[in-house]
């Protein structure tokens, strides 16, 4: 890791404007020192956005450019943006608003309203999952504990995309939202439960934010007072705005554009919760004058390990992935990342135990090491294996496996079982083997032999007994005549066995849980086709989130990275899982999909990785982004595009998207179709040499590509439709 980079500023030290830019990488310091009109960040993981952005704010308050009380900095958690805080009291920006959107809005909310509305501002509801409870008993609609944290979900999420209860069903079925009840009668929960508030006079979080647009826009008076108070905004994390979000920030705003945005297209892992990357990604199209500065320097991994992140991505497809960042690491040499292959879940659990135990063994803290699944019910089989391998840990995120609620239920419902012996309990009449009388059981509590569709809680639910189920078939296996009884010493026994110290223990966690940690060892587990992806992502969007999903996974290593699977669930079961798609052509000894082997786009990575850096062709320099990399050029270079042919290429291209059913992008990208434009070629060589277009779409869209570059008309257009 550089030096450099990685010098703090005392307070006392960083007395100049200058002194704030000390150590900044001079993509860093640029950040730091346009202080005037939009900016927009695109920030790698590990590349130093949260360094960029505090001391770009410092700089601009030592230089007298922004008086602190006028900037507000805005992110997405209580962590985040406590960290922001302290950063800039550290140089001397102390004065800075550093707050959540939620924060900052109620705020605001607490301060205008009895100017606004009249008297208080209603209560904060700070659990609203009661309300949703007493909602559904109103409307006839028994929710279990986990339907009900479900439904609370599709609340939140229609309020973040400011939809009202009667439009619910039709933008939850465009949306393709895996609800866990009938559409309607969500709808009817969603109505009932803002009635309950009405009447109780009480508002929710996502209220806030509703309510705080809602005074901006009514009240011009209060609106010109907000952005008189906050001049210069700065927001972290862009690439999750939700469009509730995004209103409010454009009410903060007005006419102005003294807006600095930070994020990353290729981190967006939240869309189940309304998140979007659209307005990261559209930002020039709003702000055509922003200055774009591309942070791809990264401090935090290795270049193993970085070489792998770029591998991922450089699969992946869509519109997020066209403004993909090529990270370049700036720390040493470390180890490969390691493939690990077992035969089964416990094998795969006891494996990576072993693992870990060895690298405490040789000096890495516990605390430095993580064990990163996809989802909650994974984390069982980890928790026995370090216990029994005598290594502390603790869970971010969840509840620890024993003190799940469906899994404390399940163990009452097995302990009642056990006392009776069976002899009084209808669901053991003629079940004799233990794991049979477990899911008889079971059954009762929520358990189907079948898991559920879709995600969120009734999955995890399912996934928590099934776990219970695979223990006892083991416990079964392992000693043959056992009873209930023993299976419920047994429980207990490992439950006691789990309280462990959690003090510099090794972390298990879901992958979504650790966006924005990092550590220094990094287990990446249960990586097979139905698990990474997950088998309810079923459009390419979800597919792409689930890359995504993995790319972050990977980029929380700073030095030792391990991916495993399991071929099998269960010891002796028969080999039939598959290693995640998403390590096709990157684990030693496999292809890419979709090709020959990694289709024309990979085979052209592989071209470019083999003539080395890609150089812009106008001003010379190295090329990191992979849209830039496909038009030879920066961005912001001069282009000799023909724009004629480039909206003739466009309108082609529409018409076979159609034709073909199939999103624009499949057929070529905006880069590619610039790039088209710009060179204008003459025959097929030509065409080939452009990135973006390999040997299958040439063959399929070649002679019509090449017929508009010379001024005709494609073969079989049809006149009427141009």
């Amino acid at each position: 890791m550089t030096a450099a980079t990685h010098s703090s500023v005392s307070p006392a030290d960083a007395d100049t404007a200058d002194a704030v830019l000390l150590g900044l990488d001079p993509e860093q310091r640029e950040v730091a020192t346009t202080l005037r009109g939009p900016v927009c960040v695109l920030a790698g993981a590990g590349t130093g956005k949260t360094r960029a952005i505090t001391h770009r704010i410092a700089y601009g308050v030592r230089s007298g450019l922004l008086m602190p009380a006028s900037v507000l900095a805005v992110t997405f958690t209580n962590r985040a943006a406590g960290e922001m805080r302290g950063r800039l009291r550290t140089l001397g920006a102390g004065g800075v608003q550093a707050r959540t959107f939620h924060s900052a809005a109620l705020r605001q909310l607490q301060y205008f309203w009895p100017r606004a509305v009249g008297g208080e501002l209603p209560r904060l509801l700070e659990r609203k999952i009661q309300f949703v409870a007493e909602a559904g008993a109103r409307c006839r609609i028994r929710l279990d504990r986990n339907e009900l944290r479900d439904v609370t979900g599709e609340i939140e999420w229609a309020k973040v995309t400011q939809t009202v209860p009667a439009d619910y069903p039709a933008a939850a079925l465009k949306a393709g939202r895996e609800a866990p009840r009938d559409l309607a009668e969500i709808a009817q929960i969603y109505g009932t439960y803002e009635q309950l508030k009405r009447d109780r006079g009480m508002i929710d979080f996502e209220d806030v934010l509703l309510l705080t647009v809602g005074v901006l826009q009514d009240r011009h008076d209060i609106a010109e007072q907000i952005r008189a108070q906050y001049q210069h905004f700065v927001v972290d994390e862009y690439q999750d705005v939700s469009p509730l979000q995004q209103r409010l920030l454009e009410l903060w705003l007005g006419d102005r554009d003294s807006l600095c945005v930070v994020g990353d297209a290729s981190q967006t892992i939240y869309s189940f919760t309304g998140a979007t990357p659209d307005h990261l990604l559209d930002f020039r199209t709003r702000y055509p004058q922003a200055t774009v500065v591309k942070l791809v320097r990264d401090y935090r991994s290795t270049p193993q390990v970085v070489h792998l992140a770029n591998g991922l991505l450089g699969q992946a497809r869509g519109r997020a992935a066209e403004h993909r960042l090529e990270l370049v690491s700036q720390r040493e040499p470390g180890p490969d990342p390691v493939y690990a292959e077992y035969p089964d879940e416990p094998a795969e659990a006891e494996g990576v135990a072993g693992r870990v135990r060895d690298l405490i063994a040789a000096g890495v803290p516990a605390g430095e090491i993580a064990v990163l699944y996809r989802i909650n019910a994974q984390s069982e089989v980890y928790e026995q294996a370090l216990a029994d391998a005598g290594v502390p840990y603790q869970l971010r995120g969840a509840e620890r496996f024993f003190e799940r609620a469906e899994v404390q239920k399940a163990v009452l419902a097995l302990r009642g079982s056990a006392r009776s012996g069976g002899s009084d309990d209808p669901l053991l009449q003629d079940v004799v083997e233990l794991p049979s009388q477990v899911r008889a059981v079971l059954s009762s509590t929520g358990w189907t032999t079948e898991p559920p569709t879709g995600s969120g809680a009734v999955r995890d639910q399912w996934e928590s007994l099934a776990a219970l189920v695979r223990l006892a078939e083991d416990f079964a296996r392992s000693r043959p005549g056992a009873t209930l009884a023993d299976l419920v010493v047994e429980l207990d026994e490992r439950r006691a066995a789990q309280h462990a110290p959690t003090v510099q223990g090794v972390t298990l966690a879901s992958l979504h849980a650790a966006k924005g940690l990092e550590w220094d060892a990094v287990f990446l587990v249960g990586l097979t086709d139905g698990m990474m992806p997950i088998t309810y992502a079923k459009t390419d969007e979800q597919v792409e989130e689930e890359r995504r999903l993995l790319y972050v996974g990977v980029t929380r290593a700073r030095h030792h990275l391990t991916l495993s699977w399991a071929l099998s669930r269960a010891p002796g079961g028969r080999a039939s899982r598959r290693p995640s798609r998403f390590l096709n052509g990157l684990r030693p000894g496999s292809a890419a999909l979709g090709s020959r082997p990694g289709g024309p786009e990979a085979g052209a990575a592989r071209k470019r990785g083999r003539r080395g850096p890609a150089l812009c062709r106008v001003c010379g320099r190295t090329l990191t982004e992979a849209g830039e990399i496909k038009l030879m050029r920066c961005e912001d270079c001069p282009s000799d595009m023909d724009e004629g042919l480039y909206e003739r290429l466009r309108d082609w291209r529409a018409g076979q998207s159609k034709l073909q059913g199939m999103p624009a992008y499949c057929v070529f990208t905006d880069k590619t179709l610039m790039a088209i434009a710009e060179a204008a070629p003459g025959e097929a060589g030509q065409l080939s040499m452009i990135s973006g277009v390999g040997g299958r779409k040439l063959e399929r869209y070649g002679a019509d590509v090449l017929a508009i570059c010379a001024g005709q008309e494609p073969a079989g257009a049809d006149p009427d439709d141009a």
